[in-house]
């Protein structure tokens, strides 16, 4: 059992896992600023027109 190559190939194992991780996490992130981005976006296009709507009535 304790067979260094058994033990090495458990530690790459554990490496290319937690790499796999830390990809899919920034990927993650990446989609969650766009989105917020865009929903920041919208937010501000849409304040945009309400304001210019109250200076309309005037």
């Amino acid at each position: 059992m304790d067979d260094p190559a058994i033990e090495k190939s458990v530690k790459q194992a554990k490496a290319a896992r937690a790499l796999t991780r830390d990809e899919r996490l920034k990927v993650a992130l990446k989609a969650n600023v766009s989105r917020r981005k865009a929903q920041a976006k919208a937010r501000s296009a849409q304040d945009g027109n309400e304001n210019n709507d109250d200076n309309t009535d005037e």
